[in-house]
């Protein structure tokens, strides 16, 4: 039997259109010679839905529309997720389903359950668990049929499981010889190769297929790489989807031989990949089709107005050079030469003008002070209220373009710099900042070179450097990332690079009193394990021992 995985990207809530994706990806599989197709988890309402089941007619809708994608479809059998109701008397309304979809109706349900409570995930909090699972025939085969989390808790991958029940184990034991797989696995550094692995210890000690269709897409701060894959029963590949795009692939189930398209490799490539996309989509999901960016000069932004360029075309980006009294010309310049590169549309304000009313304003309230960083926040404020009203006249969306590095210790000025519907690039460090735009480089020079070339500064203050008030990014990021996502503390991380215990410790109390801005900051695109956002929870007011 031939069988399709249809690797689609549906938005969360769009029931019309995600059907309508459902309903041609099926028929051009049909058209091709299968007799089956897979579609991703929660495919007919999109994923996370995150509280919209809590509302009747969102739960309803899901079925309605899995009742007409099957009577639109037959001549093909086809799996897709939606949401099911729950018992009433478990407390929730609704569960996390899988539906096969034959001779026009809905002829087979499973639901999910392992509901993931960690990182951005909280289905317990909107989900009822499945309390049993059973499997369904299908073309000679004894089908296991899994949704994402039921197959991640592999006692012989995971040193650490967080359930006590593996629903895979579960299924094979009672005869499955055939795993299939419907998932919304978010993409972040070194996830494909982690799913890929823990599906070959599948494959290989139950030695059965394994078939995984994944999500592709943006939606909010996540993205889904899709990268689906089939696995033979000894763990190697027979067939895989393309990343960050939507794709059609297909697999004999009994020959086991399949298509493999071309996946991005490279770690630089597969985040630049995950950010364009996750721009694109949220742009275009959230309504927007042009992006405003404030032009520095420097490589934050630099970086940022190329992913928005290569997501929605430079034609419908506007970048905006804002110089104050402590800008260089060289800055000026490269913000200049990096629109021209790029094709992208490009203004010069001065917010010198704004800057001086402020001050000529508060010259009273602020008698016999010395300027301080109150003047340096009034510039930032000065830009962002600058492009705040460009996005209003426009209908544009502004792109923020602070990095994870500035974000994590505060670095950023509130309704400043930090102004926009979303932060493209808050989840990637400083340091890796610098290796995209020099990845960007390498395939067409646009970002000027004495942008990489240049002390990071913020321009603020005569001869502002960021090294006037942070460490080194080198030192820098590689804190952040085991304090934020690792949790070491400050003396194991100090031991471990050799750095300065009192540095580490001035990181760490900067991370614990940013926490206030970060929760105010735009929403980013998460590419880290833990990335800041509501994958992240950590209070406000707290005391923290450092």
């Amino acid at each position: 039997m031939k069988i399709a995985l249809g690797q689609i990207n549906p938005t969360v809530g769009d029931f019309s259109g995600n059907a309508a994706r459902i309903v041609d990806f099926s028929r051009r599989a049909q058209a091709a010679g299968a007799g089956l197709i897979l579609f991703p988890e929660l495919s007919v309402c999109g994923y996370p839905p995150r509280d919209l089941v809590e509302r009747p007619s969102f739960v309803a809708r899901n079925r309605e529309t899995a009742e007409r994608i099957a009577a639109e479809t037959q001549g093909i059998a086809v799996i897709c997720g939606l949401v099911t109701p729950a018992e009433s008397a478990t407390g929730k309304s609704a569960m996390n389903s899988a539906a096969l979809l034959q001779d026009g109706k809905i002829a087979f349900v499973q639901s999910k359950m392992l509901l993931p409570t960690y990182d951005v995930f909280d289905e317990m909090r909107n989900f009822a668990p499945a309390k049993s699972q059973d499997l369904f025939s299908f073309c000679g085969n004894r089908m296991a049929l899994t949704i994402c989390e039921d197959a991640w808790n592999d006692q012989r991958f995971w040193n650490k499981r967080l359930y006590t029940f593996d629903p895979v184990e579960a299924l094979v034991r009672a005869g499955g010889n055939f795993v299939l797989n419907i998932s919304s696995s978010p993409f972040w550094i070194g996830k494909r190769e982690l799913r890929r692995d823990m599906l070959i210890s599948i494959a290989r000690h139950h030695k059965v297929p394994v078939a995984l269709v994944n999500q592709v897409g943006g939606n909010d701060s996540l993205v889904f790489d899709g990268s689906s894959i089939v696995l033979n029963r000894e763990g190697h590949v027979i067939a895989q989807g393309r990343s960050f795009e939507e794709d059609l692939i297909y697999f004999d189930s009994k020959t086991l031989t399949g298509d493999i398209h071309e996946q991005i490799a490279g770690e630089e490539a597969s985040v630049y990949g995950a950010l364009v996309l996750g721009t694109r989509d949220y742009m275009r999901k959230c309504g927007f089709r042009k992006a405003i960016i404030g032009l520095s000069g420097g490589v934050d932004s630099a970086l940022t107005a190329v992913i928005a360029a290569d997501a929605v075309g430079p034609e419908n980006v506007i970048g905006v050079g804002m110089p104050g009294p402590y800008s260089s010309t060289g800055s000026i310049d490269d913000a200049r030469s990096l629109a021209q590169n790029l094709g992208i549309r490009f203004e010069l304000l001065s917010i010198n003008q704004a800057f001086d009313a402020y001050k000529q304003t508060l010259t009273g309230v602020f008698a016999g002070q010395k300027e301080d960083v109150t003047e340096e926040n009034i510039q930032s404020r000065a830009r962002g209220t600058m492009l705040m009203a460009l996005s209003n006249k426009f209908g544009a969306i502004v792109l923020s373009t602070g990095n994870k590095s500035e974000l994590g210790v505060g670095y950023c000025t509130l309704y400043g710099d930090m102004v926009g519907g979303l932060a493209v690039i808050s989840d990637v460090p400083k340091t890796l900042v610098y290796r995209l735009s020099r990845y960007v480089n390498l395939r067409r020079p646009v970002i000027p070179a004495p942008t990489l070339e240049k002390p990071p500064s913020a321009e603020l203050r005569p001869n502002q450097k960021d090294s006037d008030s942070l460490p080194p990014y080198e030192v820098l990021d590689a804190v952040l990332e085991d304090y934020v996502e690792d949790a070491h503390s400050a003396e194991r991380i100090a031991s471990d690079h050799g750095f300065d215990l009192e540095t580490v410790k001035r990181v760490v109390r900067m991370v614990e009193r940013a926490e206030y801005k970060r929760q105010q900051a735009a929403p980013g695109i998460k590419i880290s394990p833990k990335a800041f956002g509501y994958g992240r929870r950590f209070p406000i007011a707290a005391k923290g021992e450092v």
